[in-house]
Parts: structure tokens; sequence; C-alpha cells
């Protein structure tokens, strides 16, 4: 699938935030709210992030990255121990999901610098993805329809905490590896299929 063409993310880092809700009131305090889509990816409405991982789920909006580093290396990131969902395991660079009305490049980017830091130097679009993928060890569910990214990191990462334990660049022969030895979060397999051909425009044949 052919990308868009590549563009700065630091030009997009405010988040243009619609209505909190689709009854037009305030979200509660700590509540964030997801933006639900159809079967299409046409927003909906909203509903509050917990609840719409609950089973049987609601299908929402979401976003995947993937970085490299000049070597054609990719960023993992081992989530931090205390995160709800999918605590201590691998995963891609980063993920989440848009504030209602917020755009997923935007989303992407501004994510990317909060979890690890450091602001992706180029960012592309990769396609889409939709799936349905509970996961076992905390009985929630992803039902999310996800924008796909792919870009380039030029600085060392410097991860918040309480988001990220851990960090790695790895080659396609090392991911393998870590794939076979220890648990990755229960997208990244359906994510990474899916943004191979945008993966390997960024870094190469070898992935």
């Amino acid at each position: 699938m052919p990308m868009s063409p590549a563009v700065s993310p630091t030009e997009a880092l405010s988040p243009e935030l619609a209505s909190a809700s689709t009854a037009g009131s305030a979200p509660a305090p700590g509540e964030i709210l997801l933006e639900l889509v159809d079967d299409d990816g046409v927003t909906i409405g909203t509903g509050e992030k917990h609840w719409a991982h609950q089973q049987p789920g609601r299908l929402h909006r979401a976003f995947s990255v993937f970085l490299f580093d000049r070597q054609g290396r990719m960023l993992l990131q081992r989530r931090a121990l205390g995160k709800y969902h999918s605590p201590g395991v691998w995963s891609n660079t980063c993920c989440g999901h848009p504030y209602p009305g917020e755009q997923p490049f935007t989303a992407a980017a501004r994510r990317t610098a909060e979890e690890l830091g450091v602001a992706p130097a180029l960012l592309c679009e990769a396609g889409t993805v939709r799936y349905d993928l509970p996961d076992e060890a905390s009985g929630l569910i992803e039902r999310e329809w996800n924008h796909l990214f792919v870009g380039l990191i030029t600085a060392e990462p410097d991860p918040d905490p309480e988001e990220v334990e851990d960090t790695r660049f790895v080659t396609a022969a090392e991911l393998r590896e870590l794939r076979a030895e220890k648990p990755f979060s229960v997208w990244f397999e359906t994510v990474f299929e899916a943004a191979l051909p945008g993966i390997r425009e960024i870094a190469g044949r070898d992935w």
C-alpha cells in the first residue's frame, strides 16, 4: 500500500478537540474519551476508554507507530508495569487513541513525544487495519480501527517511566528472536503485518 507523502509532525502537535461527548456534556473528572466509529471507520460518537475496552468491546479509533533509526532498526517499547492494559510486555514504538476530533497523525506525533520524550523526525501514513483481539490476561478486548504510521527517529529516547518500562532498537532478525522469547502485546502481530509495506519503504527490504 503506497504511503502518503512524508511530512514533519512538529507542525501538528496541538490537538483540535471536538465536543467531549455525543450528549454535549463534559466528561467526568479522570475520564478519557475515545472516538467511536462504525464499520467503515466513520465517527459515530464518543465513549469512555475503559468501557470501550470491556467485553464485548466498542469499535473505536486508534493509532500505531513504528519508528526506525538511521541503521534501519525498529524502536520497541516495553509497556510500564503500571499500565491497566498489557503491562510489562513488548510492543511497537507507540500506540494509543486520538482525542475526539483530533487527527490520527497529530495524535501519533503527540503521544510518541509524551511517552518517549522525543518527537519523530519523520512520520508517514501507512494505511489502516481493523481488528477484534481479546486479551486473555486482562479480560479486555481491542476492537479498533487503527491508523498506522511509520517514520524515523534521530534522537535518543527519554521515556516517561509511568508509560514505558524499557526501550530497545532491533533488527528484523532480533525482532524474530525477541518475539520467540518474550510476550508481546496482543495487537503487535496484526499491526506489524499490516504496516509492513510502509515499514519496508522506510527501513528497507530486510523487513
